[in-house]
């Protein structure tokens, strides 16, 4: 069994630093091999790749743009009336894609048919495929329908693009209860159950294990049954949402053996809230080095 590869979320990690290349640099000096960010487009996606070369990085994770913060957009994927927006936003995010790495074989070999199996691992970042929120003032068992109606549409044409690249896509299901009460993608059975409808291996689970314990607990069980369809695994405690070690409700020495048993083989991204100084903070993740070495 190898052991587990972690990516650091500059997004969350090194909160103290500014500036993405910054952040980038104190990853890498703290021992991780890859890192993933939410949104880069504020800066060049030439000068983000050469950020991550120097600091000696790959960059495995990006997501497609929110749309339009101000008016409370969380991601387009599902929203009806923003379908020109979302496919936009998905060529910035292949525009990025590009230019952060080189495509794998991997998910081209796999663009024949639906066989959940254990996803590549290409040297291009995944691009998590954000759903969205449900509209303002829209009840969601009225809207559902016509929303995952708007996805599947989505994501099919966001599969063929991608494959045209050798690119993953991923959906990521957002805990309702605490983090985004109007998130349309809130467990990872409707995720499955979507996946399962467009039917393109190159479009996976991305398993954000905070999110699914708030949702649904039950994770091992859950990890179990979902881990073939996973492309990316993102790790918080609960309910705090800081490091693995910090207080709280879940055991990750277990969990992290757990997929380390189901031979799990993608990156495991640090998504969390640092209770102080971010390299301090990393004792766990040294520990799981020092006892389970490095890939």
């Amino acid at each position: 069994m190898a052991p587990l590869r972690f990516s650091a979320n500059v997004s969350w990690l090194f909160p103290e630093l500014p500036g993405l290349p910054a952040r980038l640099r104190a990853a890498g000096s703290s021992g991780f091999e890859a890192a993933e960010v939410a949104w880069p487009y504020a800066e060049p996606p030439e000068a983000v790749a050469r950020a991550a070369r120097e600091a000696g990085l790959r960059l495995v994770l990006i997501n497609t743009p929110p749309g339009d913060r101000e008016k409370g957009e969380m991601g387009l994927g599902a929203v009806p009336g923003r379908q020109a927006a979302f496919r936009e936003g998905l060529e910035q995010a292949v525009l990025y894609a590009r230019a952060l790495g080189c495509p794998s074989q991997g998910a081209r070999a796999l663009f024949s048919g639906w066989t959940p199996q254990p996803p590549p691992v290409p040297s291009s970042p995944r691009i998590h495929l954000m759903a969205g929120r449900v509209p303002q003032g829209a009840d969601r068992a009225a809207v559902r329908s016509e929303m995952e109606t708007v996805f599947l549409e989505n994501l099919r044409h966001a599969a063929g693009v991608l494959a045209q690249e050798n690119l993953v896509g991923l959906l990521e299901p957002i805990n309702t209860r605490i983090t985004d009460p109007q998130y349309f993608l809130d467990t990872p059975q409707q995720a499955a159950a979507i996946l399962q409808k467009v039917g393109r291996p190159n479009l996976q689970l991305q398993m954000d294990l905070f999110h699914w314990q708030i949702m649904d607990g039950n994770l091992t069980g859950n990890i179990r049954e979902f881990l073939p369809l996973v492309g990316h695994v993102q790790v918080a405690q609960v309910p705090g949402r800081g490091e693995p070690d910090s207080p709280g409700e879940l055991n990750f020495p277990y969990l992290f053996q757990l997929l380390e048993d189901e031979g799990y083989k993608g990156f495991v991204g640090c998504e969390y809230r640092p209770l102080g100084d971010t390299a301090e903070g990393l004792n766990w993740l040294r520990s799981y080095w020092e006892r389970r070495g490095r890939p």
